[in-house]
C-alpha cells in the first residue's frame, strides 16, 4: 500500500466499517458472478475466499453437510493460503449450487497450444473473449 503513500496505520484512524461481502451475496446468480470476478483474477486465494464468503452467506454448518464435509474440514479448505483438492473444491461448489464452465478465450480456432485447427473442424462454434464463468447449477 506504498503506492500512493498510505500505510496501514493511516487506514486505522480513520474509523472505516468493515465490509462483509457475505451480507451482499444473496442470490445464486450473486454468487455466481462474485465467483467469476474472483476467477478472473487467476488468484486461488481470492478464489477460495470468495468460496467461503458465499458460503458463511448461506451457513458454513448447512455448507459443510450438504458437500459431506466437517464444518471444521470446511473452515480449513476455505482459510487463507490453504491448497484444496479439487475434489473438495467441486463438492463445496455443488453444495453452493454452482458449477464452473469453461469457455475459449481465444481470438479464433486453433489460437491456443494443442488447439483445434481448422482442418479438424469443431463440432459446435467456440465462444470468442469470454472467460471461464461461474453458473447456477440448474435446478
Amino acid at each position: 500500500m506504498t503506492e500512493h503513500n498510505i500505510t496501514l496505520s493511516d487506514l486505522e484512524g480513520l474509523d472505516l466499517e468493515d465490509f462483509d461481502p457475505a451480507e451482499y451475496i444473496t442470490s445464486d446468480e450473486a454468487a455466481a458472478a462474485y465467483i467469476t470476478q474472483a476467477l478472473a483474477t487467476n488468484d486461488a486465494a481470492i478464489f477460495a475466499a470468495a468460496i467461503g464468503d458465499i458460503a458463511r452467506a448461506r451457513g458454513m454448518s448447512e455448507i459443510a453437510k450438504a458437500a459431506g464435509l466437517g464444518r471444521e474440514s470446511l473452515y480449513k479448505a476455505l482459510r487463507p493460503n490453504s491448497q484444496p483438492r479439487m475434489e473438495t473444491m467441486t463438492r463445496v461448489l455443488g453444495a453452493l449450487g454452482v458449477r464452473l464452465v469453461a469457455e475459449v478465450i481465444g481470438a479464433g480456432k486453433g489460437d491456443a497450444v494443442g488447439g483445434a485447427s481448422k482442418k479438424a473442424g469443431a463440432a459446435k462454434p467456440r465462444s470468442r473473449g469470454k472467460p471461464a464463468v461461474a453458473k447456477p447449477a440448474a435446478a
